[in-house]
């Protein structure tokens, strides 16, 4: 057996499929794209076989390609393990972690099951909450980090952008609208900033809201229009295909995006290395859906 599998090169090859191609992943890992094409070729000479496809409109990677990566992945989280493993300093500390609904999905699980594995030395205590309340409690440092939703426009330089979201304006298919009365409201509770919007945007318009349901759980306002109880405010991720999308009359809801943010008062090396966990995996986050329902 002459081949040997380049960690730098695995690297390379996962990069180029987590940031959708070789300029991109050259960027992140502050290579130039010749480097990085030049270490995915010898992959390709040493295996012998193609894996990027290299056409216009084709997939990125080619069968083989996809294969050796899934392989690359477990390869590079053992590797990582045993370096952290062997270190003589270990991660130590503790993480306040504040998650939407939304983000507690098995992705992002997965991502926190791999931290604590390599930083067993590391303390992380989650709690899923409203934005509004996540907010809150990073200004006041009750939280280090959160992974949370906010209107796009609302980002702030230091945040980590992770995936966008359209809102939509919902209702079951059969439900019938009648604009001459005060349509029956779905809203998440007081802390929703998708509630606030809804309210103050209504007012500009000739159609009026009346709350007939408050419910702090996605599952809780999906269950509510899927039955006809009235119309919502939801994320593209929670329209399902027993819903109708209302395209007339109401305001047009702005874009919202999940992000990291860190506190201002964690400074805290713990705090950075999860946030930079999150980080490295935002390619894969556009895929992270949302809790099912």
């Amino acid at each position: 057996m002459g081949q040997r599998l380049d960690i730098d090169a695995l690297q390379a090859l996962c990069a180029v499929e987590d940031f959708g191609g070789v300029t991109r992943a050259s960027e992140q890992l502050a290579l130039s794209q010749s480097a990085v094409s030049h270490k995915i070729r010898r992959l390709e000479t040493g295996l012998d076989c193609v894996l990027l496809a290299r056409r216009p409109g084709a997939p990125l990677l080619t069968q083989e390609g996809v294969n050796l990566v899934r392989y690359a992945r477990r390869i590079l989280s053992l590797h990582d393990e045993a370096l952290l493993g062997l270190s003589k300093k270990p991660l130590s500390g503790k993480v306040r972690l504040g998650m939407t609904e939304d983000t507690t999905s098995s992705d992002l699980s997965r991502i926190l099951g791999r931290f604590i594995r390599l930083h067993p030395n590391v303390s992380v205590r989650t709690q899923v909450r409203q934005s509004l309340e996540l907010e809150e409690a990073l200004e006041t440092g009750k939280i280090d980090l959160a992974v949370m939703q906010l209107f796009t426009h609302r980002l702030q330089r230091t945040d980590v952008q992770l995936y966008d979201d359209h809102l939509c304006w919902v209702k079951a298919r059969d439900f019938r609208i009648n604009f001459d009365q005060p349509l029956p409201f779905l809203a998440y509770d007081a802390r929703c900033f998708y509630k606030h919007w809804a309210m103050d945007a209504v007012q500009d318009s000739d159609v009026g809201l009346e709350t007939v349901l408050e419910c702090a759980s996605s599952a809780g306002i999906v269950s509510g229009v899927q039955a006809g109880l009235g119309i919502a405010l939801l994320p593209g991720q929670h329209v399902t295909s027993e819903m109708e999308v209302i395209g007339e009359r109401l305001p047009s809801p702005p874009g919202v995006t999940f992000a990291v943010r860190e506190s201002r008062n964690a400074r805290s090396k713990p705090v950075a290395a999860l946030a930079g966990e999150i980080a490295c995996a935002r390619s894969t986050l556009g895929k992270l859906t949302a809790a099912k329902l």
